[in-house]
């Protein structure tokens, strides 16, 4: 490369000292010299040109009348070598910004990959989709049928895989993604549309042209036809490798760099180009049956790769995971960017789903969760919750899942939960796949470590009458911990009652430990006279046990 830099240097120096470059008349080998010679040229062209000396056009008038007097001269137009060191301090520029744009090693094929795909009207193809573990073993995940053109439409059909009949479209005014199995249609807005699909060839050609490196690495056949491989160093990401049709000079394969222990490659089995997509394809239509959903919509997506295209990250994979789970599905929520594994029991009793998004809110956990620890984070665990199902994501298989359990907790800047109707010890199989650190949940047996240094006597029978009221559907406030305790030191600031607001806000409590049977919750403040607040499931130790109080700390006046 100094070499060329050298010749191209000369060459300029050259033009400089008003000589002709001997480039000009010999063949240099090299096509990406020849086209910044080529550059050097058309930019010279366009200024004046050097006269021989200060006279020179005071004296051609009278130089030409002389050749006049003794013949007609004839005089032919000319386009000037030449020009002023302004000219060249421009092309100098110029040839920076294109050696800084198109590195040498890359020009020709990456701009010949431009040139094809701004010819092309739409296309469509059917593609392949291979995933490849970190022992080199491969899965065919799916395979589809695409109709794409260039202004934004699509229509990509599953054919093959876990997610045969999927139909994902956008028209350029609406986006839609239909389910057969589910009998639901989820409904997007078609712009933004921050994921088209896998291996759309104006994307592949337009990550080429703005990567750091691109460089020509082999041959290959690929689909019976041959084409170059082309190794890509993208900013800011790993390296991938693509392979592009010799004949078209159009994206044929794409291998991306191995993440998580998994890489994937896309190969188009076949593809012809098109004038436009089939407007039926592309015309929204509900289906007779079927539902639609417009809230809240989840995206199905094929890969990870898909998923870190809408979400902005790498999503995390379990190591391992129990023999008798596999993977279901992999969904996107596109409004919160959360990323959902789903899976399986072969037998489609159990489903348990792994959500991860970016944190974006300090960790609280919920006042009616158990608390455990995940390495040095705190964890949330509800066992069961009652809003389970929303987890799981609604309608579809998930549908009528009930004794859901979850844990949820902060990592190195991303949230994470685990959610499925599963035991808790299940469901630590999970979560150690997807951290390094421990997992503690409290166990059946376990008690709140710290005893209250007042003690609240307590009456059964009043407890058991409370707990059929609430079983009534009455004061469903004592089923959460927080609130209990919320009221009860509330009433020793105001033991003749309440009026209005409670003198000790919500933000002020925190419940720093609940093994599920056993609550203790510290109030904040100065307006408090009580610190710590210790509270029972007596006569139901469930979900739907109402909490009672049966000891404090008192503020440390010291």
């Amino acid at each position: 490369m100094e070499d060329k830099e050298k010749i191209l240097s000369d060459y300029i120096d050259q033009l400089n000292a008003e000589r002709k470059p001997k480039e000009h008349e010999n063949i240099v080998g090299s096509p990406e010299l020849e086209e910044l010679f080529d550059t050097v040229r058309l930019i010279r062209s366009l200024k004046e040109p050097a006269f021989p000396n200060s006279d020179y056009a005071n004296k051609l008038p009278s130089a030409v009348k002389r050749r006049l007097s003794h013949k007609t001269l004839i005089v032919k137009p000319r386009r000037p070598w030449f020009m002023g060191a302004a000219a060249v301090a421009a092309v100098f520029i110029i040839v920076v910004m294109l050696n800084a744009m198109l590195p040498f090693g890359r020009t020709n094929i990456v701009y010949a990959m431009e040139q094809a795909f701004q010819e092309i009207q739409a296309y469509h193809g059917f593609m392949e989709i291979v995933e490849i573990n970190g022992e080199g073993s491969e899965f065919t995940q799916v395979k589809v049928e695409v109709w794409a053109d260039k202004e934004g439409s699509y229509y990509v059909k599953a054919l093959e895989g876990a997610q045969k009949g999927l139909i994902t479209v956008n028209n350029s005014q609406k986006k839609w993604q239909l389910r057969p199995e589910e009998k639901e249609v989820y409904v997007f807005s078609a712009f933004p549309d921050p994921y088209r699909f896998t291996f759309e060839l104006g994307k592949e050609v337009e990550d080429v042209k703005n990567a750091l490196e691109a460089k020509v690495v082999g041959e290959e056949i690929i689909a019976g036809r041959k084409a170059s491989i082309l190794e890509v160093v993208p900013k800011g990401g790993a390296a991938y490798r693509i392979w592009v049709d010799k004949e078209t000079n159009l994206p044929l394969q794409k291998e991306s760099a191995m993440q998580n222990g998994l890489q994937y490659r896309v190969t188009y089995t076949k593809m012809d180009l098109r004038e436009d997509i089939p407007a039926e394809l592309i015309a929204y239509n509900l289906p007779s049956g079927f539902k639609e959903i417009n809230t809240k919509p989840e995206q199905i997506v094929t890969n990870l790769v898909e998923a870190q295209e809408i979400v902005e990250f790498v999503p995390r994979v379990p190591e391992n995971i129990p023999p008798e789970y596999h993977e279901d599905s992999i969904t996107v929520e596109t409004n919160t960017k959360t990323v959902k594994l789903n899976y399986v029991t072969k037998d489609q009793s159990k489903r348990v789903v792994l959500l991860q998004n970016k944190s974006i809110n300090g960790f609280k956990p919920a006042s009616t969760a158990m608390i455990g620890k995940i390495g040095n984070s705190t964890a949330e665990i509800q066992s069961p919750i009652q809003e389970g199902i929303g987890i799981l994501g609604g309608g579809g298989p998930y549908a009528g899942v009930t004794d859901i359990s979850a844990i949820r907790w902060q990592q190195d800047g991303f949230e994470y939960a685990v959610a499925g109707n599963v035991s808790l010890e299940e469901m630590v199989v999970f979560i150690k796949g997807l951290t390094d650190g421990t997992v503690e949940i409290p166990s059946d047996g376990e008690k709140a470590s710290m005893k209250p240094q007042i003690e609240v006597p307590m009456d059964f029978e009043i407890e058991e009458n409370e707990q059929k009221s609430v079983d009534g559907g009455h004061s469903p406030w004592k089923l959460d911990p927080a609130f209990v305790a919320q009221v009860f030191v509330s009433l020793k600031i105001s033991p003749e009652g309440i009026q209005g607001e409670y003198p000790i806000k919500e933000e002020a409590l925190k419940v720093i430990q609940n093994t599920g049977k056993e609550t203790i919750v510290e109030i904040s403040g100065d307006n408090t006279p009580i610190r710590r607040v210790y509270l029972k499931r007596l006569i139901r130790q469930d979900a739907t046990g109402i909490w009672t109080v049966v000891g404090y700390d008192p503020v440390d006046e010291r």
